[in-house]
């Protein structure tokens, strides 16, 4: 949907990285290898993005000034000062909602699930411990194979965490942080089949 609204799939994978990742840094045939597209795209995408205002750049950022490597790389940042960043953001939030319903169905398909949430990167919270939580009985092996997909949809790692339905019952009996912050900050309940207590 993006792509076609954007003209660009280059483009969206761009906006959605930089949006996704507002203080970082990156170079050029960095974001060619990580979004696995055309170098020349990546090149035209991010001067079509910094003419319009989008993007900053630089030779070197100040995390970056010490290593010898950083070479005379150029390297992007979103600018925050932009007039529509918020825009933006608002945007591809709700485009994350139909990603996270085909999301929620296809981890629905995998085995016998108690409580699917999101958190973390699915509502704004960008440095969030957890961003999916599962809990059911559903082999890891084929959670991680499409946690690997959405996050080069959404162009940043997803941290996500994987309980049986006793563990999820023991953690939360006991008060758990590291439960207790991923139930009691902002989420997104996808599938829950607790009952209330």
């Amino acid at each position: 949907m993006l792509d076609k609204l954007f003209g660009s799939k280059t483009r969206v994978l761009l906006l959605r990285l930089f949006l996704n990742n507002p203080e970082k840094y990156f170079y050029v045939r960095e974001l060619a290898r990580n979004l696995e597209s055309h170098l020349n795209s990546i090149r035209r995408e991010l001067d079509n993005l910094e003419e319009i205002g989008i993007l900053l750049s630089i030779d070197k950022p100040a995390d970056e000034a010490g290593e010898e490597e950083a070479g005379n790389r150029k390297y992007y940042k979103l600018n925050k000062a932009f007039s529509f960043v918020d825009d933006l953001q608002s945007l591809f939030v709700k485009a994350h909602m139909l990603t996270e319903n085909t999301l929620a169905d296809k981890v629905a398909k995998l085995g016998d699930i108690d409580l699917f949430l999101l958190a973390g990167a699915f509502v704004g919270q960008l440095d969030a411990a957890c961003d999916v939580l599962i809990v059911g009985s559903i082999p890891k092996q084929k959670v991680q194979r499409l946690i690997v997909k959405f996050e080069k949809e959404m162009a940043r790692t997803l941290n996500y965490a994987i309980m049986t339905q006793k563990e999820f019952s023991y953690r939360r009996s006991v008060a758990d942080k590291f439960l207790l912050d991923i139930l009691e900050n902002k989420n997104l309940i996808l599938i829950n089949r607790f009952k209330e207590e």
